[in-house]
C-alpha cells in the first residue's frame, strides 16, 4: 500500500530554483534513503513531504489516517519538562486511557448490586478498554521509554533533568527518541545519525531494521544507509532518480547507468554528425535534394539527448616531499588530557610506514586529545611520543581552529605557502571548488563543508608523510568523501585518524585501535573485521595461550599484511598510471599549441619568438618521451 506520494513537485526561493518535477512514492514498511550533494534540496524536500512547507507546483498525497513523525536536521527539543515527562507525552492517549480504567475500577467498587444491567455494561466497557489498553502497549510503554533512552545513551542521566538544560546534541537525540517511541506508520528523519557515537549508531540501525513502519531518511552516513535502506533516491539538478538496493548497490547501478547514458549520447552525436554531413553534401545536388530534405526533417524531429552531467568534484591527491623511515610513530606509556583531567593513560602503540590506523572509542574518551598530543599541540601528562626518521606531521583539526576568519580564502592559503604564485594558489583552490570570485570570500562566511575543503587544500600542499586526521569527513558531502577515500588510498605515507564514519573506516583503515577506559586494544583490518574480532573476543571467555594458536595468528596476520600491501602497491601503481596519462595528455596538448603558434605571422616573422617556441617544443617532447617510458614500464610491470 502506498503511504505517501509526491507528484511533479517544485520549489523555488525567490529567483533561486531548488528543484522541479520531483516524484516519489513511499510504500508500507519500505526503508528508503535520500542522498545528494550539499545544497541539492534534500531537507527542503522532506519539509514539503511532511507538510511543513508548501510546494510551488505539484501535489503530495498521504493515505487517510497516516501517522507520521518527522525529525528535522538539528531539530532538538526545547521544553521545560523533565526528560521522563517529555517522553511520556508520546503516550498521552494511553495515560488518559489508564485514568479511565482506574475510574471504572472505582465505579465498580462503589456500584450497587441492585443495578445489574448497569454493572454488566460497566464490566463490559471495562473489559473492552482494558483489552485495548493492553494491545496498544499500556503495560509496556514505560519499558519502551527506558529501552530507547538507554539505546540513545540517556540511561546514565537523571531522567528528572529539565530538557532545556541539555546540550544541543542531547536535545537532538531526545527528539529522535520521541519520534521512535511514537511508532508511526511513517518515520521521516533528516540526518538522524548526527550527534550519535558508534554504539548509538549500531543500536539505531538494529532498531530501524526491525521497525514495522516505513522509514524515509536523509543521511550522509553511508554505512547506515547500507545497513538500513532497500531503496535509494538520488537528488540532483536533473531530478530525483530511484535505485533499488542499499547504498553500495546504488553506487554500482549509478556507474552502470552513467556509462550507458554516455554511450547513448555518444552514439546519437555520431549519428547526428553523419546525417548532417550527408545533408551538407547532398542538399545542393539535384538528384539527392529530396533525400537530404527528408533526412533534415528527421533530424529536426529527433529528440536530442543531453550529455550526462558530470558532478563538480574535488580534485584531491596526497603526496610526500620525502618518505619516512619504516617506523613512523612510537607511543610508550602515554597519558593524555589536561592539568585537572586525565582522559587516558598507559597508552602503547606503534605505527609503521604505509599503515592506515583508525582510532575509535566512545565520545569523551580522549581520541582528539591524543591526536593533538602527538601533533605537539598539547603536552603529554606522562610517557613518550617518538617520531621516526624524516617524519613530517600534517594535522587536520575537525574544529578548523587554524583558519583565520578575517582572511579571504585566497590569502588564507597563500599566506601559508608564500613561495607559490597567485596562479598556483588559484589553481589549487579551483581543484577544491573555489572558483572565480569565490576565492575572495572571507573564511568566517564559509559553510562547514567549504571550511573542510579549504583545510584539506592546505593539508595537500604540506606534503607531510604522517597524516593525523580528526573527523576528516565531517561536513563533506558524499562525492567529496569518496574523493578523500581515493586520495588516501594512494597516499604513500602513514595515517592515524579519528572518525565516526564507519564506511570511511571500512574503506581506509588497515588497523583499528580501540581506546576505552581499560586502555587500548589493536585489531588488524577494517571496521567490519574489528567488529567481528571484538565480538569473538567478548564471546571467548578463556583465550587459548598455547604457542600453536599464536603461530597460526601470526601467520594469518603476516598473510593479511602481505595481501594488503600488494593491494596498496597495485592501487598506487594504478594512480601513478592515471597521473602520467594526464601529464602526457597535457604535454601533447602543449606541443600541439606551440606547433600551431609557429604558423602565426607574429611568430614566424620574429626570429627570437620562433626560436623560443622551438626550444619549448623540444623540451616538451623530451619530457613527453621520459613520461612515456615511465608509463610503459608501469603498464608492463
Amino acid at each position: 500500500m502506498v503511504l505517501l506520494q509526491a507528484v511533479q513537485i517544485a520549489k523555488s526561493f525567490g529567483a533561486h530554483k531548488v528543484f522541479s518535477g520531483l516524484s516519489l512514492t513511499v510504500q508500507e514498511g519500505e526503508k528508503a534513503g535520500i542522498v545528494g550533494v550539499n545544497g541539492a534540496g534534500k531537507s527542503t524536500l522532506l519539509k514539503i513531504l511532511t507538510g511543513h512547507l508548501a510546494p510551488d507546483t505539484g501535489e503530495v498525497t498521504r493515505v487517510r489516517d497516516l501517522s507520521l513523525s518527522y525529525l528535522a536536521q538539528g531539530g532538538g527539543l526545547d521544553s521545560e519538562r523533565s526528560i521522563w515527562n517529555e517522553m511520556l507525552t508520546v503516550f498521552t492517549p494511553l495515560i488518559d486511557m489508564e485514568k479511565q480504567i482506574r475510574d471504572m475500577e472505582k465505579q465498580m467498587e462503589d456500584a450497587s448490586p441492585v443495578d445489574e444491567s448497569v454493572n454488566r455494561q460497566l464490566l463490559e466497557n471495562y473489559d473492552n478498554l482494558s483489552a485495548l489498553y493492553k494491545s496498544r502497549g499500556g503495560f509496556t510503554y514505560e519499558a519502551s521509554i527506558r529501552s530507547v533512552l538507554s539505546g540513545l545513551k540517556f540511561s546514565d542521566m537523571d531522567l528528572a533533568t529539565p530538557v532545556n538544560t541539555l546540550s544541543g546534541g542531547q536535545k537532538t537525540r531526545l527528539a529522535l527518541a520521541r519520534c521512535l517511541l511514537g511508532e508511526p506508520d511513517l518515520l521521516i528523519l533528516d540526518e538522524p545519525t548526527n550527534y550519535l557515537d558508534m554504539d548509538n549508531l549500531a543500536w539505531l540501525e538494529q532498531y530501524l531494521q526491525s521497525y514495522r513502519g516505513a522509514v524515509l531518511v536523509v543521511s550522509h552516513d553511508r554505512y547506515f544507509l547500507d545497513a538500513l535502506a532497500k531503496v535509494i533516491y538520488e537528488l540532483t539538478p536533473a531530478g530525483l532518480t530511484r535505485y533499488t538496493g542499499n547504498y553500495s548497490a546504488f553506487i554500482q547501478q549509478k556507474a552502470v547507468l552513467l556509462e550507458q547514458q554516455l554511450k547513448n549520447y555518444t552514439r546519437q552525436q555520431s549519428e547526428i554528425a553523419r546525417q548532417e554531413e550527408f545533408i551538407r553534401r547532398n542538399m545542393a545536388a539535384k538528384d539527392t535534394t529530396k533525400r537530404a530534405q527528408s533526412r533534415l526533417k528527421s533530424l529536426e524531429k529527433m529528440e536530442r539527448l543531453e550529455r550526462p552531467g558530470q558532478e563538480r568534484r574535488v580534485a584531491l591527491s596526497f603526496n610526500v616531499v620525502r618518505p619516512s623511515g619504516m617506523e613512523v610513530l612510537k607511543v610508550k606509556n602515554l597519558g593524555v588530557g589536561y592539568t585537572d583531567l586525565t582522559l587516558a593513560h598507559g597508552l602503547d602503540f606503534q605505527i609503521n610506514r604505509g599503515e592506515r590506523v583508525a582510532l575509535v572509542g566512545p565520545n569523551g574518551i580522549g581520541k582528539s586529545t591524543l591526536l593533538k598530543t602527538i601533533a605537539g599541540l598539547l603536552p603529554s601528562l606522562e610517557g613518550q611520543v617518538t617520531l621516526g626518521s624524516h617524519v613530517q606531521i600534517g594535522y587536520y583539526d575537525q574544529e578548523q581552529q587554524g583558519l583565520s576568519g578575517d582572511k579571504q580564502v585566497l590569502h588564507e592559503l597563500w599566506d601559508r605557502y608564500p613561495s607559490l604564485d597567485e596562479v598556483d594558489i588559484r589553481t589549487v583552490l579551483g581543484r577544491f571548488l573555489f572558483r572565480g570570485d569565490e576565492v575572495k570570500k572571507y573564511v568566517r562566511d564559509l559553510s562547514g563543508g567549504e571550511k573542510s575543503r579549504l583545510t584539506l587544500a592546505a593539508l595537500m600542499l604540506q606534503k607531510a608523510n604522517l597524516l593525523l586526521l580528526d573527523e576528516p569527513t565531517n561536513h563533506l558531502d558524499l562525492p567529496a568523501k569518496e574523493v578523500l577515500e581515493e586520495a588516501l588510498d594512494g597516499y604513500p605515507g602513514a595515517i592515524l585518524f579519528v572518525s565516526h564514519d564507519r564506511y570511511f573506516i571500512n574503506k581506509t583503515a588497515t588497523r583499528v585501535l580501540e581506546l576505552s577506559t581499560d586502555g587500548m586494544s589493536s585489531y588488524l583490518g577494517n571496521y567490519d573485521y574489528y567488529l567481528f574480532k571484538k565480538s569473538e573476543r567478548e564471546q571467548q571467555e578463556n583465550r587459548c595461550t598455547s604457542a600453536e594458536p599464536a603461530r597460526e595468528e601470526s601467520a594469518e596476520k603476516k598473510q593479511y599484511l602481505q595481501k594488503k600491501e600488494e593491494e596498496r602497491q597495485k592501487r598506487m601503481r594504478r594512480r601513478r598510471v592515471e597521473d602520467l596519462e594526464q601529464v602526457i595528455a597535457d604535454l601533447e596538448g602543449n606541443i600541439s599549441r606551440l606547433e600551431a603558434e609557429l604558423f602565426l605571422p607574429e611568430v614566424y616573422q620574429d626570429y627570437q619568438a620562433c626560436r623560443k617556441r622551438q626550444e619549448e617544443i623540444e623540451e616538451a617532447r623530451r619530457q613527453l618521451n621520459d613520461h612515456m617510458e615511465k608509463w610503459l614500464s608501469l603498464v608492463e610491470s
